[in-house]
């Protein structure tokens, strides 16, 4: 069987090389072999790491019955043209004691696969230890007889120092890993600590993320007037440098040294304190500059390295918040401007929510309208063009406008849809839309109903009674299809009440449609009549239920037509 795991990160080879360990024991490798290979194996992994981009370690094994098995390791790059593959093997079973290559992502596994590798470690150092003391035995008999013993005792404590400078390598070695990791680890935790999308919350996080683990005060200097909300203060010499170049700057009496940044005198403002001055970059500008005072004497030059990033990571969230924001306010100006007030009459009174998604831009192609016609009749229409954004919302401006034209010369709902679906159509063949349309009669009990790929509307009698108005509906407005979409006339009593509403109220993407249609009758069904008299109320009460979960991918879009009971549409 085959294993392969892709090596982008450190944590990525970290993971590669336990489950190479464990798959080493599995297939009966010895403590010696195992210790070899995955030696080898991370001294390639850090070179790969070193020089970048994307890897795949793959591991598997080989040999018939009448053959020794082999275990095999290759490590190969995204581009085999611009580094050659490694490859190593070593004998082992044929078939192994257990065979699992899945390593949990978690801080225990990364702890017990280095106590492990110490348990093996710990193996070679008995062996060793045996081994000198075998050494030891003879030489003692050998020092009796022979004078050359006293080379060989040379060349044992050359091989002792040289193995005691081992050990304090390896542990140079893990110590810097544990830094890297601890570094990484501050940057993954930094990340995600700065995905709001409100920058004043970015700006305020900042300092403390660095305080006082690795910076003792922090100063953000933002360009665009921002600052104006604080007492203006004088920025460092190095500051102004860091923005005009977009380059770090350190100013100190003595000079840093820090890979990547450019050194500067002390700044006069205080010249005791070194400061590191990194500018916040963008695709455009940068937006500012963070100047920090380290925590010590000055900065390991890892952490400075590790900061740079810090910062871009910060500058990427300062204006992506910046971005949403003014895309927000826009959204939100043009969706009030798009949404309808609605007519007041004495027989039949409406109430209209609509809620944007809580992802994204607060705007979509959900809407509502009631007006009337030539005839007195008064028409209802809730619809939903597909997508969401700017666009979206044109179109959708669109469709009310033309349905509102349309519908000046008394035509009935179905007549409607199908001119709808003629213009969208033509006029965006790539963009499709749903509505309902409802229209209520001058001094009859009636109601002609027409739909075009769109939920049901929902009917709540004067007894209590709920009713999904499911007759045929037409297809989706703009699809490549002619159609005639047909009218559906139902009995309306006074004291009626009519639901009509968008997907993004009732269907969730774990549970379907249905239960959410069926949430929307139990909750007009629940209502009594006195209640139906505070039309604005009933409306919010008939979301709570349905938008118990904060999270909304889609819009919600809500109209409800009440019939008086004693008055004529």
């Amino acid at each position: 069987m085959k294993h392969t795991w892709p090596i982008d990160t450190v944590t990525d080879a970290a993971q590669a090389r336990i489950a190479t360990a464990r798959l080493a024991s599995a297939y009966g490798l010895s403590p010696l072999q195992r210790t070899r290979l995955t030696a080898a194996l991370s001294a390639h992994l850090r070179q790969c790491l070193a020089k970048g981009g994307s890897w795949l370690l793959t591991l598997y094994v080989t040999g018939t019955a009448a053959e020794q098995a082999h275990l095999h390791v290759t490590v190969i790059a995204a581009d085999p043209a611009a580094h050659p593959p490694w490859r190593t093997s070593v004998p082992c079973a044929r078939t192994p004691i257990a065979e699992d290559g899945s390593v949990p992502d978690s801080p225990e596994v990364l702890a017990e696969s280095l106590l492990d590798a110490d348990e093996d470690a710990g193996v070679l150092l008995e062996r060793l230890a045996e081994q000198e003391q075998l050494v030891a035995f003879h030489r003692e008999e050998l020092h009796q007889t022979n004078q050359g013993v006293l080379a060989l005792h040379a060349e044992l404590d050359a091989a002792g120092q040289a193995q005691r400078e081992a050990f304090a390598a390896e542990h140079r070695a893990r110590r810097q890993a544990e830094d890297a990791r601890r570094r990484l680890t501050f940057l993954a935790d930094a990340s995600a600590a700065l995905t709001s999308l409100n920058h004043d919350e970015v700006v305020r996080r900042l300092p403390e993320l660095l305080v006082p683990e690795y910076a003792r005060s922090v100063d953000i200097w933002l360009f665009d007037g921002d600052d104006e909300r604080r007492p203006a203060t004088p920025h460092p010499a190095a500051a102004v440098t860091a923005a005009r170049t977009g380059r770090p700057q350190y100013a100190a009496l003595e000079p840093g040294g820090l890979p990547g940044v450019d050194d500067q005198p002390a700044s006069a403002l205080d010249p005791e304190r070194p400061l590191l001055c990194v500018p916040l970059p963008t695709r455009r500008a940068p937006l500012g500059v963070l100047t920090l005072a380290p925590p010590g004497d000055r900065w390991d030059p890892d952490d400075a390295v590790m900061l740079i990033e810090f910062a871009r990571r910060a500058s990427i969230a300062i204006d992506n918040a910046r971005r949403f924001e003014r895309n927000r306010d826009i959204a939100e100006t043009l969706q009030r401007a798009l949404l309808t007030d609605l007519p007041t009459t004495p027989a039949l009174r409406l109430a209209a929510r609509y809620l944007p998604a809580t992802h994204g831009l607060n705007i979509g192609g959900d809407w509502y309208d009631a007006f009337r016609q030539p005839d007195g009749s008064l028409v209802a229409v809730i619809g939903d063009v597909t997508g969401h954004g700017l666009r979206a919302a044109v179109m959708m401006s669109q469709l009310r406008t033309a349905l509102r034209a349309y519908a000046v010369d008394g035509s009935s709902p179905g007549t409607l849809l199908t001119r709808l679906h003629t213009f969208l159509h033509h006029l965006q063949p790539d963009l499709y839309a749903t509505a309902v349309i409802a229209r209520f009669h001058p001094d009859e009990p009636t109601l002609t109903w027409a739909a075009a790929g769109h939920p049901p509307p929902v009917l709540r009698t004067p007894d209590g009674q709920v009713h999904t108005l499911d007759a045929k509906p037409g297809a989706m407005l703009g699809i490549p299809l002619n159609q005639q979409i047909e009218d559906h006339t139902v009995h309306l009593p006074p004291g009626s009440t009519l639901a009509l509403y968008t997907d993004g109220l009732v269907e969730r993407r774990a549970q379907g449609i249905d239960p959410g249609i069926a949430r929307l009758a139990d909750a007009l069904a629940a209502f009594g009549p006195a209640e139906l008299e505070d039309l604005d109320g009933s409306a919010d009460r008939v979301l709570d239920p349905l938008l118990s979960d904060s999270e909304r991918d889609d819009d919600v879009c809500l109209l409800l037509c009440h019939v008086a009971q004693h008055a004529a549409v």
